[in-house]
């Protein structure tokens, strides 16, 4: 048994990551929140930070972690940067696969 994410997961310690194993292996899901395309700066910016404030709650952080995830607060670049990097991981992934519709 091992975990897919880079790092070990807090709670499971004792489970090891499968890149233990297959160094270079790493596969973690995420979840987000968008907005439309025209959505204004301003409101992209306020939603970010109140998001973020409930992710750093202690009560909001230990709910999220009895669920099983681990919760990381972040700009919204980082997140764009993340979602460009999954984005493209997987296109190769679908190539190399050869994996169509």
């Amino acid at each position: 048994m091992a975990v897919t994410s880079a790092e070990r997961i807090p709670g499971l310690s004792d489970i090891p990551t499968l890149g233990e194993f297959l160094p270079g292996f790493e596969y973690s899901g995420w979840f987000g929140i968008g907005a439309p395309r025209n959505t204004p700066v301003e409101i992209i910016e306020k939603l970010n930070r109140e998001i973020n404030a409930a992710l750093g709650d202690s009560r909001v952080e230990s709910r999220i972690a009895d669920l099983g995830p681990v919760a990381f607060p972040t700009s919204t670049a980082e997140f764009a940067k993340l979602i460009a990097a999954d984005t493209e991981k997987w296109v190769k992934v679908i190539r190399a696969a050869n994996i169509k519709l």
